[in-house]
């Protein structure tokens, strides 16, 4: 495994998350002076029972197909620092770039390349877009703009430690969240911190952040000490926090409750999901909770049909009626393939696994009624889904688009 710089904090440890280890997902024990220091396997590797592997596929009977309509190669893609670096799509443009640092615009509709520019160092954050930049981060712990229309470099700053997850901007900043427990703000024109917001980061950590959401007054992220807090944009003046878990058992390993899923933006309502605790909405202006339940997952959500859709820390996927905790139906079949987040497209939910497949599940029941191979080096990147179009970023670094049909 590669060492990671991850900053000045002493004394910390960080768990990572997502690591593809002997077919069984685990996670990346990073210390946080910088080297790597040992492999753990959630499912059991500090236990004496024996862990499960990843499920085998069975035949299924197609009702849906993914139809590819265009592939373009980026870069190494993922790379081989488990990284997970998702492309974003705006206005009828999905950018995406590699870990050694191929970045690239692709008009959506064609699959024509209208840009394609390298930035010096290793990508480990991104990819965000919006109000005319493209935002990464690099392991040299810096932030880096790109301008939407022609991929030069606008500004690149240092920021307190490495950023995973895609910056964010509105337009008056552009924001990061930082591996140790900071949210930092710079500003959108010149790259000026603006103000830093941080939180007391546990012993141990799930190598992984979510991204931040911007509403029209906010900046909320979560934290890997299981909360969720709302400061102003423009400021960083802290406006709530609430808890999406509570730490609980006698050892470290136990007390990991990180929000490292993608945050889900419902109107006035803002959901997160916690490794080892709970999914939870809250009111975005307030931070009230509207309602919540147990779970353990460290991705982002899906809606449709009147559900919320996630997938837990097992690659089991559960269909949940939104505002309640009626389990409308749930899914084993992917069990401890790695799965991605649920990404909702038509009438169905994707999610790719370690050996690449994109799985197509029915929104009404969770059966799996589609399956292609998108990548043989497997998928660790979210999906996108734009116009009944379903956008794959392969660990290989094949991006391709597929029609559903």
């Amino acid at each position: 495994m590669n060492p990671t710089s991850t900053g000045s904090i002493q004394n910390c440890v960080t768990f990572g998350a997502r690591l593809l280890v002997l077919f069984a997902l685990a996670s990346a024990l990073t210390a946080c002076a910088g080297f790597s220091a040992a492999s753990l396997n959630p499912l059991g590797w500090f236990s004496d029972d024996e862990v499960d592997p990843p499920t085998p596929l069975v035949n299924i009977l197609a009702e849906a197909a993914l139809i590819p309509q265009w592939s373009v190669k980026i870069g190494n893609g993922q790379g081989n620092n488990y990284t997970e670096i998702t492309p974003s799509i705006d206005g009828g443009v999905i950018y995406a770039a590699s870990e050694d640092g191929d970045v690239i615009a692709i008009e959506i509709s064609t699959g024509n390349t209208l840009w394609r520019t390298q930035v010096e160092g290793v990508i480990t954050g991104g990819v965000g877009s919006g109000e005319g930049l493209v935002m990464i981060a690099i392991e040299s712990a810096e932030v880096v703009v790109l301008d939407q229309a022609d991929g030069s470099l606008i500004w690149q700053r240092a920021v307190s430690s490495e950023v995973l997850s895609a910056p964010q901007t509105n337009g008056d900043v552009v924001v990061a969240q930082t591996v140790d427990d900071k949210l930092v703000a710079l500003n959108f024109d010149d790259g000026e911190q603006r103000w830093t917001y941080e939180t007391t980061q546990p012993a141990l950590t799930l190598r992984g952040s979510s991204k931040p959401v911007i509403t029209a007054d906010a900046v909320i992220a979560g934290f890997s000490n299981g909360t969720l807090v709302a400061v102003s944009a423009v400021d960083g003046i802290y406006l709530w926090e609430e808890r999406v878990a509570v730490p609980e058992g006698e050892y470290d390993i136990d007390r990991v409750i990180d929000v490292d899923g993608d945050l889900l933006l419902d109107g006035g309502r803002i959901l997160a999901a916690s490794y080892q605790g709970n999914l939870m909405a809250f009111e975005v202006i307030s931070g009230r909770i509207v309602w919540g339940m147990e779970a353990s997952s460290y991705h982002g959500m899906a809606q449709g049909f009147g559900n919320i859709y996630y997938c837990d820390d097992q690659s089991q996927v559960f269909a949940i009626r939104d505002n309640s905790e009626d389990i409308v139906w749930e899914n084993s079949d992917l069990f401890n393939r790695a799965i991605t987040a649920p990404t909702a497209v038509g009438n169905y939910i994707a999610v790719a696994d370690y050996e690449g497949y994109v799985h197509l599940l029915s929104q009404i029941d969770g059966r799996i009624v589609g399956r292609i191979q998108a990548d043989n080096d497997g998928v660790r990147a979210n999906l996108l889904a734009d116009n009944g179009r379903l956008y794959v970023f392969g660990n290989s670094g094949r991006l391709t688009a597929y029609q559903l049909q």
